[in-house]
C-alpha cells in the first residue's frame, strides 16, 4: 500500500474553495444581517455548497465502486470525497471555535466527524464505502435544513421568511425523521452486524471500527432527540396559534 502524505493536494485546494465561501457569505451575502445571526447564516450558506455535492459524490463513489463491503480498501475517488468533507468540516469547526464558541455540541460533532473522516482516509484507508453511505444519509436533508434554518434566522423580521419557516418546517421534519430516525438506524445495523461478525478482521483495526460505532450511534442518537424537540415545540406553537373555540 502507497504511504500518502497526510495533507495531500486535494485538501488545501478544498479548504480554499470552503474559505472563500465562507467570507463570500460572511463579508458580502449577510453582511446587513444583524451580528447575532450572520455567523450562523454564513455556516448555513457554506453547509449549501457542502451537502448536495458531498451527497452527490459520495453517492457516485458508491456506484462506481467495485466492492460493496464496508471494509473494502478506499478508492481513489472515495478518498477524493473525504477529502472534500473533510475540508468542510475543518473550516465549518474553525467557525464554531473562533465565533460561537458557546456551541459545544457542534463542536464535538466536528471533531468527531473528523476523527472517523481522518482516521478512515489516512490511518485505515479502508472502510469509505460504508461512510460514504452514511454521509449521503446525513446530507440529502442538508439543502432543506439550511434553508429552514435561513428562514429561522430572518423570520422576526421579514414575514415572508416566517411564512417559509412555518411551511417548511412539518415536511422538513418528517423527511429528517425517516432519514434520522429509519434508514440511519437501519444503515447503522448493518454496519454493525458486519463489523462484529469479524468480516473486517485484518483489514480495519478493531479499536477504529468499535470507535466509529460509537460516534455513528451517538450521531444518530441526537439527531433524533434534535428532530424529537423540533416536533415537540412544533406542535405547542401550533395549538398557541390555534383559535380557541367558542363555547
Amino acid at each position: 500500500m502507497e504511504n500518502q502524505a497526510f495533507f495531500n493536494p486535494t485538501l488545501p485546494s478544498f479548504f480554499s474553495i470552503f474559505l472563500t465561501v465562507y467570507f463570500l457569505g460572511y463579508f458580502i451575502v449577510f453582511r446587513n444581517w444583524n451580528p447575532k445571526h450572520r455567523a450562523e447564516a454564513t455556516s448555513c450558506f457554506m453547509s449549501l455548497f457542502h451537502g448536495t455535492p458531498a451527497a452527490v459524490l459520495a453517492t457516485t463513489a458508491i456506484i462506481q465502486t467495485q466492492s460493496s463491503s464496508f471494509a473494502s480498501p478506499n478508492s481513489p475517488f472515495q478518498n477524493t470525497v473525504l477529502d472534500y468533507s473533510i475540508a468542510y468540516f475543518f473550516m465549518d469547526l474553525l467557525h464554531y471555535l473562533l465565533l460561537i464558541p458557546s456551541d459545544v455540541l457542534f463542536i464535538l460533532h466536528h471533531l468527531a466527524t473528523l476523527y472517523v473522516f481522518l482516521t478512515c482516509r489516512f490511518v485505515v484507508q479502508h472502510g469509505a464505502f460504508a461512510l460514504l453511505g452514511l454521509l449521503v444519509l446525513a446530507e440529502i436533508t442538508s439543502p432543506c435544513q439550511n434553508v429552514w434554518s435561513l428562514a429561522g434566522f430572518r423570520r422576526q423580521e421579514v414575514p415572508a421568511a416566517g411564512k417559509l419557516y412555518e411551511s417548511l418546517s412539518p415536511p422538513f421534519f418528517t423527511f429528517y425523521s425517516f432519514v434520522r430516525g429509519i434508514l440511519g438506524p437501519l444503515f447503522v445495523y448493518k454496519m454493525g452486524r458486519f463489523y462484529g461478525s469479524g468480516l473486517a478482521n485484518g483489514l480495519i483495526p478493531v479499536w477504529a471500527w468499535v470507535s466509529w460505532m460509537v460516534v455513528i450511534v451517538a450521531a444518530i442518537l441526537v439527531s433524533i432527540l434534535w428532530v424529537w424537540n423540533h416536533w415537540v415545540h412544533w406542535y405547542k406553537r401550533r395549538n398557541y396559534k390555534a383559535p380557541k373555540k367558542v363555547m
